[in-house]
This record gives structure tokens, C-alpha cells and sequence, in this order.
């Protein structure tokens, strides 16, 4: 089972990559990416950084200093060669979302790209991103979401969760998480919905949580 689960794990990280390398960079969730991250800056930390997506909405400035935490040990080399590639410093642990590997107080911003999906428990890695935030700081995310109830849509996520689930490395396409991020406490949510050309996880949603 467990070489199984690990060749699983091997396949997916293959699958990112490549969607990685074919991004359209004119894509509605690439724009709204680079929007919310032009202005980061200072000690950033990126939950579930996959195959490194974000990097290159990052990379060049002098004043970034970047962890990322990743628990799929295959995503790695192509998160790493991605920053080669971008000239851009990384430091890259293995860890979860749930249990982040850094200090209180210690992150300017807290950066989590479609990855509230397939947490296990959505209200600690939330828990998790407060704690380790400056005063002030900002949690950026973009995540595809469960569809309206009564929607066709919505049924269709509902039926094809458990095979999703399993193909998808633990993804749910019927997650509610905008209201996990409206109860976790934040000072301040902005969050818009908006919608991808994508079958069953065309909603979405993106914005910035204030601590």
C-alpha cells in the first residue's frame, strides 16, 4: 500500500509540473495570482508550493525571503528547478500544512495557492497561517470551491468527490472554504468569487486576509 500511495504521489507531482510548464500566463488564475502578489515582500512563507506556480510572480526582488513548505517529497525537484531556472534563493521543507515548521510572528505574508482543498482540516492550517503571520500581515489564496447548492454542478462535485479525491492527492472539488477563511478570525477578509473554464472546479475564489 505504501508503494502505491508513494508511486501515486510520483505521478501527481509529474502531472503539476507539467501543468506548470504549460500555464498560460493570460489565464484568469494566473492574473489574479500576480495581482495579489505584486506587493509582497519581506519573509514570505508558501504553504503547499507544489511544483513552485507562484515563483515566478516572486522572483527578483532583493527584500523577498522565501520558505515554502511541501509535504509530497516528488514535487521538490521541480519546485527547485524552477527557482534555478528563475535565479531565485528557496528555502524548501517537508512538512504540513497543519503543523508549520516556523516560529510565531515570524511571516510577512502567508501565500496558499489551491491547497485548502486537499488539507486535511481546513481550520488549522488556518490556525496555523494566523500564528506564524506578523501583526498586520496577509494570507493570499486562491482556491476552486464547491458549487452553489441546487446547481447541476454541485451534485456533479458531490457524486465525483471520492473518485476526485483519490486521483487528485486528497483534492475535494465541494469544499465551502470561503467560509473557513470568513471564520478564522482574520482582522480584516477581502475575497471575490469569479469562475475558470475548467470542468467541475470552475469556481473559485481569491483575495487576502488581513491579521
Amino acid at each position: 500500500m505504501q508503494t502505491l500511495k508513494g508511486a501515486h504521489k510520483r505521478l501527481f507531482a509529474r502531472f503539476m509540473a507539467g501543468a506548470l510548464l504549460e500555464n498560460d500566463e493570460q489565464s484568469i488564475t494566473a492574473q489574479i495570482r500576480r495581482r495579489l502578489l505584486a506587493d509582497v515582500h519581506g519573509d514570505v512563507l508558501e504553504i503547499g508550493a507544489g511544483s513552485g506556480a507562484n515563483l515566478a510572480w516572486l522572483a527578483g526582488r532583493p527584500d523577498l525571503r522565501w520558505v515554502g513548505v511541501e509535504p509530497n517529497p516528488y514535487m521538490h525537484p521541480y519546485l527547485r528547478a524552477e527557482a534555478t531556472r528563475l535565479g531565485m534563493p528557496v528555502d524548501l521543507r517537508l512538512g504540513s500544512a497543519e503543523h508549520l515548521d516556523a516560529p510565531d510572528h515570524s511571516a510577512d505574508a502567508v501565500i496558499c495557492t489551491h491547497v485548502l482543498c486537499s488539507v486535511a482540516d481546513q481550520a488549522a492550517v488556518l490556525r496555523e497561517a494566523l500564528r506564524v503571520l506578523k501583526p498586520g500581515g496577509r494570507f493570499v489564496f486562491v482556491e476552486h470551491v464547491a458549487a452553489p447548492h441546487g446547481t447541476m454542478l454541485r451534485v456533479l462535485q458531490n457524486v465525483i468527490r471520492p473518485a476526485w479525491q483519490l486521483a487528485g492527492d486528497g483534492c475535494h472539488p465541494n469544499r465551502e472554504t470561503w467560509r473557513a477563511l470568513q471564520d478564522a478570525g482574520f482582522a480584516r477578509l477581502e475575497l471575490e468569487h469569479f469562475n475558470v473554464p475548467a470542468p467541475l472546479v470552475s469556481p473559485h475564489i481569491a483575495g487576502t486576509g488581513y491579521k
